[in-house]
């Protein structure tokens, strides 16, 4: 075995990068990563596809899956009520304070809401190890001490690795980078999978950035060569799906069927999905210009249409359809701003249980209270809403899928100055090693991030306009950007190191924002360094 591993000291990777873990690594690395990169390399010739013919289509040739009578295994015991989830990074103290929300489960972040850096990757794993264990502790910033109970319910653990596109810079094999998703899946299972069982529970993952089916029974056979590897049951390993890609609402039932009989669900990851419809037509016509973010909410057509379509084929396979993420953050010094959060979260998981789902996504403990309400409304009792739609066909269709809002009017000046300004102080944020990061009362991560960039690339190559009859140029940009920039250098004062991330991110970001080649994803493009 050839495995290298280069970066900054973390005093306990010893625990995680075991001999153990790391040839789990390496079997994945030489069995999968020559077909990652196959489909990795294929996705753009699939999305010019798509944008030259400005539609999509159900694939003909997985016709007998979508005709087909087959049902997924029953969801584990704790993963049968699901009414409320809260997600966050892997952090010590985030992680005490999501298990302990009340919250049903934690999605413990290892993509969008963390970053690449080495002690993050590492540090996550730490967390994880402890949390399985029961053994995470700490101590407040005044010295008061804190640990996780050593009874009594936790929120069950579901992981998200990293997805297919972002590779491991720290970590070869064979001389090679290997994959993200491959380390933190194969760390997280060989470190956990035995302690989670043998604690009445199991090893849990989310699925993020899938495409195609094709990446979904990628994963089936890792996970299969995974669990051989342990020596654990066929379907020991549960996953939930994110489609957070127009491509993937189009093969929905496929990926559950891909990945049978590990599959549970499907979530409806809204923000990147969002930034998947632009990255996938930003070529394709001034009818795919999206106009200002704020104005695609989930009662806008397309997205109604991917919510509703979601939920009707989970039920119908026998899985669970959680819903997405509310963005608010309720303040605690501010009343009347925490009162206006609430009732835009609240409004947001009434309409989701409302439509079918099982439960929902919040991303702080104080909304977990609101989540669980709207949907303890619709449940009752029960622990979902499966039999409701059992019997009906999912409504996937072009028309329904890309009944897209027209842009014309919509552009507005402070669409684009919230764009600019939320995704350099989010990239000031992530080049510090922090993913999750709440600004102007939203909680933003890399999706967030990713749709305040695309948006900005094809406004300034559709030529839009803006309310006040300016178009949205290159150089208009710039001078938005510049002023941002300032403004965050000139709040670092003398913290040198702030006002050089503030520069770093305004580069960054007008790199991925105005850069000729539409870079596919800010996370890739970026240097975090160690």
């Amino acid at each position: 075995m050839v495995v290298e591993h280069a970066g900054p000291a973390h005093p306990r990777a010893a625990q995680v990068l075991t001999p153990s873990a790391l040839s789990l690594l390496a079997e994945l690395h030489r069995r999968h990563d020559g077909r990652r990169r196959a489909l990795l390399s294929a996705r753009e010739d699939l999305r010019r596809a798509a944008s030259a013919a400005g539609s999509l289509a159900l694939d003909p040739r997985t016709a007998s899956v979508r005709e087909g009578v087959w049902r997924l295994p029953p969801a584990p015991a704790d993963l049968a009520d699901r009414r409320v989830e809260i997600t966050g990074p892997a952090e010590p103290r985030m992680a005490f304070n999501a298990l302990t929300s009340g919250a049903l489960v934690w999605m413990a972040d290892l993509e969008d809401s963390s970053t690449p850096h080495w002690r993050n990757v590492v540090g996550s794993q730490v967390v994880l190890r402890d949390v399985v264990r029961r053994t995470l502790s700490g101590t407040t910033g005044d010295g008061t001490p804190w640990a996780l109970p050593e009874q009594g319910r936790l929120a069950t653990l579901v992981v998200r690795p990293r997805g297919w596109h972002m590779d491991e810079a720290h970590v070869l094999v064979d001389g090679e980078p290997v994959s993200g998703s491959l380390l933190d899946a194969a760390l997280f299972l060989d470190g956990n999978a035995a302690e989670l069982i043998a604690r009445g529970s199991g090893p849990y993952l989310y699925l993020p950035k899938l495409e195609h089916a094709s990446e979904a029974a990628l994963w089936h056979d890792v996970l299969a060569d995974a669990e051989a590897h342990l020596g654990l049951p066929e379907g020991t390993v549960r996953v939930t799906v994110l489609i957070e890609t127009i491509t993937a609402a189009f093969e929905m039932e496929e990926v559950l069927h891909a990945l049978a009989p590990h599959a549970t669900g499907l979530n409806a990851g809204r923000w990147d999905y969002l930034f998947s419809t632009i990255k996938t037509f930003r070529d394709a016509g001034p009818g795919f210009v999206l106009p200002d973010r704020s104005a695609l909410t989930m009662t806008t057509p397309f997205m109604r249409a991917y919510a509703r379509a979601l939920v009707r084929t989970c039920h119908r396979r026998g899985a669970h359809a959680i819903g997405g993420m509310a963005a608010a953050v309720p303040s605690r010094k501010d009343a009347e701003a925490a009162a206006r959060a609430l009732a835009a979260v609240a409004a947001d998981k009434e309409r989701e249980a409302g439509d079918g789902f099982d439960g929902s996504w919040v991303a702080h403990p104080d909304l977990v209270a609101t989540g669980r309400a709207a949907f303890d409304a619709v449940l009752g009792e029960a622990p979902d809403q499966l039999a409701a739609h059992a019997d009906e066909r999912p409504q996937v269709s072009a028309e329904l899928l890309l009944d897209l809002p027209d842009a014309a009017g919509r552009v507005t000046s402070a669409g684009l100055a919230t764009n600019v300004s939320v995704g350099v102080r989010y990239l000031a944020a992530w080049l510090d090693g922090r993913g999750a990061v709440a600004i102007d009362g939203l909680m933003e991560d890399a999706a967030t991030a990713e749709i305040s960039r695309s948006q900005v690339w094809q406004w300034v190559r559709a030529g839009a306009v803006t309310e006040d009859g300016a178009p949205v140029t290159a150089d208009r940009v710039r001078d938005e950007l510049a002023a941002v920039v300032d403004g965050l250098v000139a709040a670092a004062g003398d913290d040198a190191a702030g006002a050089a991330r503030a520069r770093e991110a305004g580069a960054l970001f007008e790199r991925v924002a105005l850069a000729e080649d539409f870079p596919p994803f800010l996370t890739t493009a970026a240097d975090v360094g160690p």
